[in-house]
């Protein structure tokens, strides 16, 4: 019996057949002239734009400066009621709200995740043009499955970490970063053979965004 598995396999095969053995992908020039970077943005453009997106994808999202950003936190936390917040090791130390248990990772259990309230990060960087948060494990930002279980994410986004075009996201992040990458664009959702939305199932079913103006 063919499988799938097969047939995707002898497509593949039969579309490099007439490629030299000796070839290497560098010996192929590949014309890359698609637009990379949006010139006509500003700076206050491409936030807005970011936040505009995010927004339309169901997500929470607060612009602050930097010296509100520990309050914007506490807020964001006791208007939930949380009890439990799940935290990377390195977060900063004055992220963290007053009145709410912080159980920081490493050493947390899939079970300690699952029942927390929510979790709080910092990201890589973010896109404009998508509306999307990229985690790379880097700092305070912890291990891909904090982000996967509990239902609530809150995530520090800085102005300085936002870029206008995806083109711009891959040249940062292949600069900085080996670490496998998780790319988030709005609350966790899919849709059931019916079509019908279902939020949660993925990830968290709440995303919310603090931009951090620090420009």
């Amino acid at each position: 019996m063919t499988t799938a598995r097969d047939q995707v396999l002898e497509r593949i095969r039969s579309a490099i057949r007439d490629v030299p053995e000796s070839e290497q992908p560098e010996d192929v020039v590949v014309h890359r002239n698609y637009l990379v970077a949006n010139s006509d943005s500003s700076r206050h453009g491409i936030i807005e734009q970011f936040m505009e997106r995010v927004a339309e994808y169901k997500a929470v999202v607060r612009r602050v400066n930097q010296n509100e950003l520990v309050e914007a936190i506490k807020d964001a936390c006791h208007s939930r009621g949380m009890t439990r917040l799940a935290v990377p090791a390195d977060l900063p130390a004055d992220w963290p709200p007053s009145g709410v248990e912080i159980l920081r990772d490493p050493g947390l259990t899939y079970d300690q995740l699952d029942h927390v309230d929510g979790i709080l990060t910092g990201c890589a960087l973010a896109i404009a043009q998508t509306g999307t948060i990229v985690l790379d494990a880097g700092v305070a930002q912890g291990r891909r499955v904090l982000t996967l279980l509990p239902d609530y994410h809150l995530c520090v986004v800085f102005a300085d970490q936002v870029v206008g075009m995806v083109p711009e996201a891959f040249r940062a992040l292949s600069a900085t970063s080996t670490r496998p990458m998780t790319f988030i664009s709005g609350p966790s959702a899919t849709s059931d053979i019916e079509l019908n939305r279902v939020e949660g199932v993925h990830g968290p079913r709440t995303l919310h965004v603090l931009v951090v103006d620090n420009v």
